[in-house]
């Protein structure tokens, strides 16, 4: 009976009704649209950080984080090789690569620069690097010998192109210095410009040559499915081959990813509280316009016989109907709004620290929508409750006195 009553009511009262719903509606696709997006930057980023660096989980022994890039001799793997056979047999790895990184000076003859090198196996390196652009020249093959692959910030910095020569200075597993000519062959751009400023590129040979020794400092996993990252990490770490070795999960690796992501969780969760008070203002403010004007009709009933928790009852389930159509409305329009949008794109520039823009899209999960949901109708529920509870407590005689 009060379902049926109020449901009435709202057909009723249509020109308030309508600004409610959409009040209620803007919201929640306000809410839906904007988990989307964020969520879209969580997967591009992640993704971009992981084949442009990092992998999706790395390997190598404890300590390396903290002063391999100083020391990175001092930290070698020497059976690179078997532990990749090992890895490469788990279900879900799509390669196993080393890396043997080294820190040195790269020169051209008039100034040199500081860098950070790796050694790498540049057919397994293909599979990965999905988000390197090759902005001159062309990436290494698996039959280049002494060459190089440079980043667009050392390019810059030595003023070097494809075809020039350039002598790379670095420290050998024993401590001694060796140095190697290289011909450049290509300079890229990845996702992070700080990576870029100071990448240099070899082939693993010529950077275990440069090292003087057969090991490598990292072995880079990659997956065929990035969320079936952890259940491979477990895997990985129960190999006898990995007992005394760090095994990294991508996230952990990058301090730029995970400031990020909180950085957009906090803001998606102020969002959401300013969605949700803008909602419970606009709602309060039509369920209070609409029981003042209905006053007269409210001491009609309780001097009819119905008691003060109808009144309150009645209102509540009206704006518990409103509530319902508003937050299915605005998830309605908010997931066909998020599918035309990301049909479309929209075209971002470069985030902080990095190069390339992207085209972001809108990606909806279950837990977003019903999060939208769920604010959109919990603020109009909210919204009613200390109308009702007025309205309940007003006296017959007052009620019926309202528009007299």
């Amino acid at each position: 009976m009060f379902f049926t009553l109020a449901f009435r009511n709202v057909l009723r009262q249509r020109g308030r009704t309508a600004t409610t719903l959409i009040a209620i509606v803007s919201g929640v696709v306000g809410l839906v649209l904007a988990a989307g997006f964020v969520r879209d930057i969580y997967i591009q980023l992640g993704e971009a950080i992981i084949h442009s660096q990092t992998g999706h989980i790395q390997i190598f022994k404890e300590g390396f984080l903290e002063r391999g890039t100083r020391q990175p001799h001092k930290f070698i793997m020497d059976d690179p090789r078997g532990l990749s056979e090992a890895v490469s047999q788990i279900a879900g790895v799509k390669s196993a690569s080393s890396r043997l990184s080294f820190a040195g000076m790269l020169g051209n003859g008039r100034r040199d620069l500081a860098i950070v090198g790796e050694g790498i196996e540049p057919d397994k390196e293909g599979v990965l690097g999905g988000y390197f652009k090759i902005v001159e020249g062309r990436s290494l093959g698996p039959n280049d010998q002494f060459a190089a692959l440079i980043g667009q910030g050392v390019a810059h910095s030595l003023g070097l192109k494809p075809g020039d020569s350039a002598s790379i200075l670095a420290s050998t597993a024993d401590g001694a210095l060796n140095s190697l000519e290289l011909e450049i062959v290509g300079v890229f751009q990845s996702f992070s410009k700080e990576f870029d400023a100071r990448a240099v590129r070899i082939p693993l040979p010529v950077a275990q040559e440069l090292m003087a020794t057969p090991g490598a400092n990292v072995m880079v996993v990659t997956l065929f499915d990035t969320d079936q990252t952890d259940a491979v990490q477990s895997r990985i770490n129960a190999l006898p081959a990995t007992e005394q070795l760090d095994v990294r999960h991508w996230q952990s690796l990058s301090d730029f990813y995970e400031k990020t992501v909180r950085l957009y969780e906090e803001q998606l969760g102020v969002l959401q509280w300013i969605i949700l008070l803008m909602v419970l203002l606009s709602v309060t403010n039509s369920v209070n316009m609409s029981a003042f004007e209905r006053q007269s009709e409210f001491g009609t009933m309780r001097a009819l016989g119905n008691r003060p928790a109808v009144i309150g009852k009645l209102l509540i389930n009206e704006s518990v109907i409103l509530g319902f159509f508003g937050a299915s409305a605005g998830v309605i329009l908010g997931v066909l709004a998020a599918v035309i949008i990301s049909y479309i794109g929209i075209e971002m520039p470069p985030p902080p620290n990095a190069n390339v823009g992207y085209s972001a899209m809108i990606r909806l999960d279950a837990n977003s929508i019903a999060t939208a949901w769920l604010v959109g109708f919990i603020a109009t529920l909210a919204a009613s409750l200390i109308p009702a509870f007025r309205s309940a407590r007003r006296s017959i005689v007052e009620s019926l006195g309202h528009k007299i």
